[in-house]
C-alpha cells in the first residue's frame, strides 16, 4: 500500500445559474425534449426525478405558428438538419395548458420566447412575467424576422441589442439570450446582448444547411434549407463558447453536439457555467441521468472537484 497518496477527490455536480439552484450543470436545448409527452410515454415518472436540472419548453410565440411544410426532418453523417420552422401553440395557450403543469417539474423553469418583429420579445416577456411557474426566460433571436426581410434578428446587433432590452423592461426574471452561429462575429451579438441588459448567454443555435434526397436530387427538406445540429457543430460550438465566454463578465450555456460526458466536461472546460443537450435527447430522452454519472467519474479521475473549479479551465 502507498502511504503517499493522495486521497482521492469527491466531486461535486451541484452549481447555479443566476437564481436557479442546479443538482448538476446539464439542461437540454428548447425544441428536443417535450417533458409533458415524454412523462406519457416513457417507463420513468419524470415529475419525481427528471433527467435534466433544469427544464427549457419548446420556443413559443405571440400567435401560433403552423410551422414549415414537411419533410422537416433528415438525417445526415454526423448530425440532424431540421427545419421545424417554430410550429407552437402561441403563448396564451402554452401559460394556459402547459404551464401549470410545468410547475409540478422538480426543476425550475426556463420558458422559451420568439418573434416575428422586435416587439413581440417585449410582449411575450410581459405576459410570463408574473408567471411562478417560471424561474427564467430564454430569448431565442435567431429566428426569420420581418422587419429584416426574413433573416434572423440575432444576425444583428442593433435588433439583438434593441430586442434584449424591450425583454429586460418588461421583466424581472432572469433573461438568457440564445445567438445563432451564423453570423462573422458572434462576440459582436453576445455584447449587444449584454448591452440590452442579458444576464446570461446561450449558444449556439442550429447551423444553416441543407441536403439532397438521393434519389431525385431535390432539397429533402420541405423549407429547402434547415438548421443542423448534432456531433458535426460541436466544433463550432465550442470555439463560441471559447471566445464569448472570456469576452463577456457573463454566464454562458453551452450546446451544440452533446452527446457524451467527454463533451459536457469539454464544453464546461471551455467556460460554459451550464450544458444543454439537443439533438441526443432524440435517441435517448434519459441520456442526461447518465452523463451527469459519468462526469462526476471524469471530473474525479482528473482531480477536479467541483463545477466552478472546471468552468474556464481550458
Amino acid at each position: 500500500m502507498n502511504n503517499n497518496m493522495e486521497p482521492p477527490v469527491t466531486a461535486s455536480l451541484e452549481t447555479s445559474l443566476g437564481p436557479m439552484a442546479l443538482e448538476h450543470p446539464i439542461i437540454n436545448a428548447s425544441g428536443t425534449f417535450d417533458a409533458l409527452v415524454a412523462d406519457a410515454v416513457l417507463a420513468a415518472d419524470l415529475f419525481e426525478q427528471f433527467p435534466f436540472a433544469a427544464y427549457v419548453p419548446k420556443t413559443v410565440t405571440l400567435q401560433p405558428r403552423a410551422g414549415n411544410e414537411p419533410h422537416r426532418l433528415y438525417e445526415t453523417a454526423a448530425g440532424l438538419l431540421n427545419s421545424i420552422g417554430l410550429a407552437n401553440k402561441g403563448i396564451e395557450n402554452f401559460i394556459a395548458e402547459d404551464l401549470p403543469r410545468l410547475a409540478e417539474l422538480p426543476v425550475p423553469v426556463i420558458a422559451s420566447v420568439a418573434g416575428e418583429n422586435t416587439a413581440d420579445y417585449g410582449r411575450c416577456c410581459e405576459m410570463l412575467d408574473s408567471r411562478d411557474e417560471v424561474t427564467a426566460v430564454e430569448l431565442n433571436i435567431s429566428c426569420p424576422n420581418v422587419e429584416l426581410d426574413g433573416k434572423a434578428l440575432g444576425c444583428d446587433p442593433v435588433r439583438t441589442e434593441k430586442a434584449t432590452a424591450l425583454a429586460r423592461a418588461a421583466t424581472s426574471k432572469y433573461l438568457v439570450v440564445k445567438l445563432t452561429p451564423n453570423v462573422t462575429d458572434i462576440v459582436e451579438l453576445a455584447k449587444a446582448a449584454e448591452a440590452g441588459g442579458a444576464d446570461c448567454i446561450s449558444l449556439i443555435n442550429t447551423v444553416h444547411g441543407m441536403a439532397l434526397d438521393p434519389w431525385t436530387l431535390k432539397p429533402a427538406l420541405g423549407h429547402t434549407t434547415g438548421g443542423l445540429s448534432g456531433p458535426a457543430v460541436k466544433p463550432i460550438a465550442l470555439r463560441a463558447v471559447y471566445i464569448v465566454s472570456r469576452a463577456l463578465d457573463l454566464p454562458v450555456i453551452g450546446m451544440g453536439g452533446v452527446t457524451t460526458a467527454q463533451d459536457v466536461l469539454e464544453f464546461l472546460a471551455a467556460g460554459a457555467s451550464a450544458v444543454a443537450v439537443g439533438t441526443a435527447s432524440f435517441r435517448d430522452p434519459l441520456l442526461a441521468t447518465r452523463l451527469a454519472g459519468e462526469l462526476r467519474d471524469l471530473m474525479e479521475i482528473r482531480g477536479i472537484s467541483s463545477i466552478a473549479e472546471l468552468v474556464g479551465s481550458a
